[in-house]
């Protein structure tokens, strides 16, 4: 038997994130909505990941996103809170209510219901923020093949983007 949680794919993921963050002297903060906290939860099931995660931020209503991270109630309104502006948003606003040096969000529709012809069921908008280098974002359409399955490939991409944020050049 497993001491994780998680699968062994998702864990090593996860050990791989805290190490590149300890080699950049990096601390992370995290701001979710689709997720529930799942990233937070996959890095901090890691003994010894205290040095590296400084907060997590479950956003999952419109009002928790404009009341934790600042993100503008009309944002919403206007794009969605599943796109791209509120994702840059949440994780620029995850760097500024917090210590730590990088940020990740995501907000997505995982289902099963709730999708749109515009805004389908595994769509994920996902940003990742440094506090010394720019934004990113990426737009993530997983298969619907159920909500575990878009949460999960919404964890092992958030983890990509943070490792893409080393070989991002500093701002001057």
């Amino acid at each position: 038997m497993s001491d994780h949680l998680f699968s062994r794919e998702v864990v090593m993921a996860a050990k791989d994130v805290l190490d590149l963050c300890r080699e950049n002297r990096w601390t992370l903060a995290t701001a979710e909505s689709c997720t529930g906290g799942l990233i937070a939860a996959v890095l901090t099931e890691i003994a010894g990941s205290s040095d590296v995660v400084d907060r997590g931020f479950v956003t999952y209503s419109n009002a928790a996103k404009s009341q934790l991270l600042g993100v503008p109630p009309e944002m919403i309104e206007s794009d969605g809170a599943v796109s791209e502006r509120v994702a840059r948003a949440m994780a620029e606003g995850a760097l500024e209510r917090s210590e730590a040096t990088i940020a990740i969000s995501c907000t997505g529709v995982a289902g099963p219901g709730g999708g749109s012809e515009e805004k389908p069921v595994g769509l994920v908008h996902m940003a990742a923020a440094r506090a010394d280098g720019p934004t990113l974002h990426e737009r993530c359409l997983f298969a619907d093949d159920g909500r575990a399955a878009i949460r999960q490939a919404t964890v092992l991409n958030g983890f990509d983007m943070i490792k893409s944020l080393s070989a991002r050049p500093m701002l001057a």
